[in-house]
Protein backbone atom coordinates (compact mmCIF):
# COMPACT_ATOMS: atom_id res chain seq x y z
CA UNK A 1 0.00 0.00 0.00
CA UNK A 2 2.91 2.38 0.84
CA UNK A 3 4.41 1.48 -2.01
CA UNK A 4 1.43 2.58 -4.42
CA UNK A 5 0.76 5.59 -2.71
CA UNK A 6 4.61 7.13 -3.11
CA UNK A 7 4.46 5.52 -6.88
CA UNK A 8 1.30 7.27 -7.48
CA UNK A 9 2.46 10.46 -5.83
CA UNK A 10 5.44 10.44 -8.23
CA UNK A 11 3.05 10.14 -10.90
CA UNK A 12 1.19 13.33 -10.28
CA UNK A 13 4.41 14.88 -9.54
CA UNK A 14 3.63 15.75 -5.83
CA UNK A 15 7.21 14.47 -4.54
CA UNK A 16 9.20 17.70 -3.96
CA UNK A 17 12.64 17.79 -6.07
CA UNK A 18 15.51 17.37 -3.54
CA UNK A 19 18.85 18.74 -3.80
CA UNK A 20 21.68 16.61 -3.69
CA UNK A 21 23.71 19.82 -3.49
CA UNK A 22 24.14 21.62 -0.06
CA UNK A 23 24.63 25.58 0.01
CA UNK A 24 28.02 25.50 1.27
CA UNK A 25 28.71 23.57 -1.71
CA UNK A 26 27.01 25.48 -4.66
CA UNK A 27 29.06 27.62 -6.92
CA UNK A 28 30.08 30.97 -6.18
CA UNK A 29 27.85 31.75 -9.23
CA UNK A 30 24.37 31.12 -7.25
CA UNK A 31 25.23 33.92 -4.96
CA UNK A 32 23.29 37.49 -5.72
CA UNK A 33 25.70 40.00 -7.42
CA UNK A 34 26.07 43.02 -5.09
CA UNK A 35 24.27 45.11 -7.48
CA UNK A 36 21.18 42.55 -7.28
CA UNK A 37 21.17 43.25 -3.46
CA UNK A 38 17.26 44.38 -2.21
CA UNK A 39 16.89 46.51 0.39
CA UNK A 40 14.74 43.34 2.49
CA UNK A 41 18.16 41.52 2.62
CA UNK A 42 19.33 43.73 4.80
CA UNK A 43 16.61 42.74 7.77
CA UNK A 44 17.94 40.89 10.55
CA UNK A 45 20.65 40.90 12.85
CA UNK A 46 24.28 41.83 11.70
CA UNK A 47 27.36 41.85 13.82
CA UNK A 48 29.76 44.99 13.66
CA UNK A 49 33.47 45.80 13.85
CA UNK A 50 34.71 49.67 13.99
CA UNK A 51 38.51 50.28 13.51
CA UNK A 52 40.20 53.24 13.03
CA UNK A 53 41.26 54.45 9.63
CA UNK A 54 44.75 52.74 9.41
CA UNK A 55 44.29 50.47 11.66
CA UNK A 56 43.78 46.58 11.77
CA UNK A 57 40.34 45.03 11.75
CA UNK A 58 41.59 42.44 13.67
CA UNK A 59 41.97 45.26 16.30
CA UNK A 60 38.82 47.07 16.88
CA UNK A 61 38.00 50.08 18.14
CA UNK A 62 34.41 49.00 18.88
CA UNK A 63 32.28 46.33 18.53
CA UNK A 64 27.99 45.83 18.75
CA UNK A 65 25.26 44.73 16.17
CA UNK A 66 22.62 45.99 14.47
CA UNK A 67 19.22 45.44 14.00
CA UNK A 68 17.79 45.68 10.43
CA UNK A 69 14.27 45.79 10.25
CA UNK A 70 11.67 47.32 7.72
CA UNK A 71 11.44 51.26 7.44
CA UNK A 72 7.70 51.90 8.22
CA UNK A 73 7.61 55.23 6.69
CA UNK A 74 9.77 54.73 3.68
CA UNK A 75 9.27 51.43 1.41
CA UNK A 76 12.46 50.54 0.22
CA UNK A 77 14.33 51.10 2.87
CA UNK A 78 15.44 49.90 6.68
CA UNK A 79 15.26 51.11 10.05
CA UNK A 80 17.01 49.38 13.18
CA UNK A 81 18.79 49.67 16.43
CA UNK A 82 22.57 49.75 17.25
CA UNK A 83 23.85 48.80 20.37
CA UNK A 84 27.94 49.03 20.59
CA UNK A 85 30.70 49.04 22.68
CA UNK A 86 32.90 52.40 22.81
CA UNK A 87 35.51 53.33 24.92
CA UNK A 88 34.48 52.86 28.74
CA UNK A 89 30.86 52.87 27.96
CA UNK A 90 28.35 51.20 25.22
CA UNK A 91 26.35 52.89 22.99
CA UNK A 92 22.61 52.90 21.35
CA UNK A 93 21.57 54.81 18.51
CA UNK A 94 18.53 54.30 15.65
CA UNK A 95 19.77 53.99 12.25
CA UNK A 96 17.80 54.10 9.17
CA UNK A 97 19.16 53.69 5.39
CA UNK A 98 19.16 51.77 2.32
CA UNK A 99 21.24 49.62 -0.01
CA UNK A 100 21.10 50.85 -3.58
CA UNK A 101 23.06 49.03 -6.60
CA UNK A 102 25.37 46.99 -3.90
CA UNK A 103 25.70 50.62 -2.59
CA UNK A 104 25.17 50.39 1.53
CA UNK A 105 24.02 53.88 3.05
CA UNK A 106 23.01 54.73 6.67
CA UNK A 107 22.07 57.86 9.14
CA UNK A 108 22.75 56.89 12.92
CA UNK A 109 21.47 59.53 15.26
CA UNK A 110 21.68 58.52 19.02
CA UNK A 111 18.55 60.56 20.00
CA UNK A 112 16.58 59.78 16.85
CA UNK A 113 16.22 63.71 15.99
CA UNK A 114 20.10 64.80 15.30
CA UNK A 115 22.13 62.69 13.16
CA UNK A 116 25.48 61.48 14.30
CA UNK A 117 27.32 59.74 11.91
CA UNK A 118 26.82 58.68 8.26
CA UNK A 119 27.93 55.47 6.72
CA UNK A 120 29.09 54.54 3.43
CA UNK A 121 29.60 51.02 2.37
CA UNK A 122 29.46 48.28 -0.41
CA UNK A 123 28.09 44.95 -0.68
CA UNK A 124 30.92 42.41 -0.60
CA UNK A 125 31.31 40.85 -3.91
CA UNK A 126 32.43 37.31 -2.47
CA UNK A 127 30.16 38.26 0.71
CA UNK A 128 26.63 36.96 -1.18
CA UNK A 129 25.08 39.51 0.48
CA UNK A 130 25.61 38.81 3.94
CA UNK A 131 29.07 41.16 4.30
CA UNK A 132 29.18 45.31 4.05
CA UNK A 133 31.76 46.95 4.08
CA UNK A 134 32.39 50.47 4.33
CA UNK A 135 33.57 54.15 6.62
CA UNK A 136 31.36 55.27 9.05
CA UNK A 137 31.96 59.46 9.63
CA UNK A 138 30.58 61.89 11.65
CA UNK A 139 27.98 63.55 10.32
CA UNK A 140 28.44 67.39 10.03
CA UNK A 141 27.91 69.40 12.78
CA UNK A 142 28.40 66.64 15.01
CA UNK A 143 31.52 66.08 17.80
CA UNK A 144 34.61 66.58 15.69
CA UNK A 145 36.64 64.07 17.86
CA UNK A 146 34.90 61.60 16.57
CA UNK A 147 37.59 59.67 14.24
CA UNK A 148 36.56 58.38 10.93
CA UNK A 149 36.54 54.58 11.26
CA UNK A 150 36.32 51.50 8.43
CA UNK A 151 33.40 49.12 9.38
CA UNK A 152 32.69 45.56 8.69
CA UNK A 153 28.73 44.44 8.77
CA UNK A 154 28.58 40.48 8.88
CA UNK A 155 25.16 38.87 8.63
CA UNK A 156 24.80 36.74 11.35
CA UNK A 157 23.96 33.33 11.15
CA UNK A 158 20.19 32.41 10.83
CA UNK A 159 18.98 35.65 9.50
CA UNK A 160 18.99 35.05 5.14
Amino acid sequence: MKRRLALMALACGMVPFVSTTSPAQQPASACDQPGDMAPAQLYGLWQLTLWPLGGQESSPASTGALLFERHPEYPGSVRGNLKRSSQGNDRAALVSGDVTHGEFNLDESADGVNMDAVWEGNATPSGCGQELRGIRRPAQGSKPDEPVMNFVLKKSPGWR
